[in-house]
């Protein structure tokens, strides 16, 4: 394989395509992934229903990360109800548009470090299926 695990996972980590390593994920200053990677052709929407992945990163990111901790420190007497409950709304609201990028960058590592022979760089085709 030209393109190893920890590759793909450091090209994830810096949110690059997990194919060639440019910085071509996503449309500039927009909130939207391109449909393919604009140096090696790589197609990033996988489809119908691969969006769910990157949602699923980000709600878990929001929920565990910051509500759940926001709630526990009321539970626990250590915020006001008002002030836990506006940071942990807030939080909802504002953490997912900051965390879109990542979501879809970790997603798309995890997706290629699962199945790395899709990658065209392993002898998969540009839409990503493996070559037959």
């Amino acid at each position: 394989m030209e393109v190893s695990r920890q590759t793909i996972v450091s090209r994830g980590l810096r949110l690059r395509c997990p194919n060639c390593g440019e910085p071509t994920l996503f449309k500039r200053a927009a909130m939207r992934i391109n449909e393919r990677c604009t140096r090696c052709g790589l197609g990033l929407n996988r489809g119908e229903g691969f969006f769910l992945g990157p949602m699923v990163i980000n709600y878990a990111i929001v929920v565990f990360v910051f509500a759940a901790p926001c709630i526990l420190l009321w539970a626990l007497g250590m915020l006001p109800l008002l002030i836990a409950g506006g940071l942990a709304l807030a939080g909802c609201v504002v953490l997912p548009i900051v965390f879109y990028r990542i979501s879809w960058s970790l997603w798309l590592m995890l997706y290629f470090c699962l199945l790395p022979d899709r990658l065209p760089a392993n002898g998969g085709s540009a839409d990503g299926d493996a070559t037959e």
